[in-house]
């Protein structure tokens, strides 16, 4: 048994596939499953159950999958220990965000972090804040960047805010609404709404909003995606509360319309709050600089629009 093993084993499990989990190692399928078959010789036990449409862990693998993580945990701590004494910054940073992450550009932090630490590799995955946050607490991943409402912030883990942004309603263009400057919730009463999931972050942000005001919508189309949420909107199929970034980047015609007593969403990076890898704490000093340089190339804000407008 060696370490390469028990990290072909932890990458089978995460991934579900052996064909996935070769590609993330950089190694062919074939010696990938090889090595993972002679362990299962030497152990005696089968560690998956393997089909034409799936792989999962067997009785003995779940056993073994808890230490062999242990084990590549604390291999990898090992030679980031022994590279710190030198000043370098190596590993594989876990990196989790939000589809929706607009304080920063992630692309550019990431280039940024690449370019100042070229021995360190960055695995990224999209999901939803409560996954992502879980996700760090556990040690899944090193960092995680977060959209939450305004009065909930991350436990559990370390967090630092890097954003706050009020949303804004998209409309069709030629809707009611399309031409005003700002509206209040009660405005849209009446509106059918297109929303991220029940119990997502992303959907108590306007849940909270409307029932702080007393106000009852109507949400009959729920998606994981804002580019699908915009493409409702952009067929007249309903309206939605987003980001004002999220509405500039995509590429539906929709019109953005403040809402004066809209929700605001609060955007943090977290990473673990006791056991921070050498990576993580990397990564987040680029990404503050990242977000200083950027706030410098934007200005000041420009004001939404004056107060008269509202509706």
């Amino acid at each position: 048994m060696d370490l390469q093993q028990l990290k072909y084993v932890v990458e089978v499990a995460s991934a579900s596939s052996f064909t996935r989990a070769a590609e993330r190692c950089f190694v062919t399928q074939s010696a990938l499953s090889h090595q993972i078959a002679a362990l299962e010789r030497e152990l005696g036990q089968r560690l998956f159950v393997r089909s034409s449409r799936s792989v999962r862990t067997t009785e003995a693998g779940e056993a073994f999958l808890v230490h062999a993580k242990m084990a590549v945990i604390a291999a990898d701590d090992a030679r980031e220990a022994a590279a710190a004494t030198a000043g370098r910054v190596v590993g594989t940073l876990r990196l989790g965000m939000i589809p929706t992450a607009t304080a920063v550009s992630v692309p550019r932090v990431i280039s940024r972090f690449r370019d100042a630490h070229p021995a360190a590799r960055v695995e990224l995955s999209v999901g939803n804040s409560d996954t992502l946050a879980d996700a760090v607490r556990r040690g899944d991943l090193d960092v995680a960047l977060l959209g939450l409402r305004d009065e909930v912030v991350p436990r559990g883990v370390a967090a630092r805010e890097i954003g706050r942004e009020r949303l804004v309603v998209a409309v069709p263009p030629m809707h009611r609404l399309a031409r005003r400057a700002r509206v209040r919730l009660s405005a849209l009463v009446d509106e059918v709404f297109a929303d991220f999931p029940t119990g997502t972050s992303g959907r108590a942000q306007g849940d909270a909003a409307f029932a702080a005001s007393g106000i009852a919508r109507d949400v009959a189309f729920e998606a994981d995606s804002s580019e699908l949420l915009l493409g409702l909107v952009s067929e007249g199929l309903a309206v939605a509360m987003l980001a004002p970034g999220v509405i500039a980047a995509a590429s539906t015609g929709v019109v953005a319309v403040d809402v004066a007593d809209g929700p605001v969403r609060v955007q943090y990076v977290a990473w673990h709050d006791r056991a921070a890898r050498s990576v993580a704490t990397a990564f987040v000093r680029v990404l503050e600089s990242v977000i200083d340089v950027e706030k410098d190339e934007k200005g000041p804000e420009e004001s939404s629009g004056p107060a008269s407008s509202e509706l």
